[in-house]
């Protein structure tokens, strides 16, 4: 009983303290003036670290919102600038793709013979690792045929070795189953080029020991196979040697065109006589035929 008796004692020793406090503080006001200035200072003590957790949290909250934004515009940015990048990329391609189309265009074929350009979508690596074919976006739906001459600006490409569908294979200069009948521009000395693979030189056969052929000189297709019209230029001889126990030269050549860097090529088909007009006959006017020279 000794514990409710202590808390009863306490109970009416704080209820007289208080009352007297309220006594004297009725007739004097001193407890309303001290709270007035100590309510303050409390205040402040209190309210000054919430307000500035507050501060810190909306600072934290704002600079948060606006680095997502800025993150966000800075994403859009780089994707922007990317796409500038692809379109500029693809607008120089288109340029120099133009420009080389241009030169394509002012091919001038030989005489019976037309052209069509055709695009190189693909090479065949031989074994060695070196260009074997290569492949055109042109085949029998285009009137390509086999053996039609693959040309370049610069020169012979190759001939059609198959043609598909949609799509042909073109046997290269340089491949060791092409062989070209050729003549030399200056001299007009004959041969046969075989091809020794990409990357190698290329063999001039069959031209005599007492033959003329300067090194330098240009070879010319001597249209003597009936695959490459005459007068095609084809490679440049490099190296002579005589030899004291053959009858026949043994002459190099540089092929004139590098397929590994061709983008676009033409190809050489022959214009189809009209009936009852000798392929290679001028017309005359107004379908006038034209007289014979005399």
């Amino acid at each position: 009983m000794r514990g409710p008796k202590k808390i009863a004692t306490l109970i009416v020793a704080c209820l007289f303290v208080y009352l007297t406090l309220f006594t004297w503080n009725l007739r004097t006001g001193h407890l309303d003036a001290l709270s007035s200035y100590t309510g303050l200072d409390i205040s402040g003590v209190i309210l000054k670290p919430g307000l500035w957790v507050a501060e810190q949290v909306t600072g934290f909250w704002t600079r948060y919102i606006y680095l997502v934004g800025l993150k966000q515009e800075n994403d859009q940015l780089k994707a922007e600038s990317a796409e500038l990048r692809r379109a500029n990329m693809l607008m120089h391609a288109q340029a120099v793709s133009a420009d080389r189309l241009e030169k394509l265009l002012g091919f001038v074929p030989p005489e019976t013979w037309s052209f069509s350009g055709a695009r190189v979508i693909g090479h065949r690596m031989g074994p060695a690792g070196a260009l074997d074919t290569m492949v055109v976006d042109k085949g029998a739906a285009q009137d390509v045929t086999d053996d039609m001459p693959v040309v370049a600006l610069d020169g012979v490409v190759g001939r059609i070795l198959r043609s598909g569908a949609a799509t042909s294979t073109v046997l290269l200069l340089t491949d060791p189953n092409s062989r070209i009948a050729v003549i030399g521009e200056k001299n007009r000395s004959p041969g046969m080029l075989m091809g020794q693979g990409y990357g190698n030189q290329l063999q001039l056969r069959y031209v005599n020991l007492n033959a003329t052929i300067d090194s330098g000189e240009l070879l010319l297709s001597s249209g003597l196979s009936g695959v490459y019209p005459k007068g095609l230029p084809v490679a440049r001889v490099t190296k002579i040697r005589r030899s004291d126990i053959s009858l026949f030269l043994t002459v190099q050549a540089e092929p004139l065109v590098d397929v590994a860097g061709l983008e676009e090529v033409l190809l050489l088909g022959r214009v189809q006589a009209e009936p009852g007009e000798e392929p290679g006959a001028p017309a005359g006017k107004e379908g006038e035929p034209v007289a014979a020279d005399q």
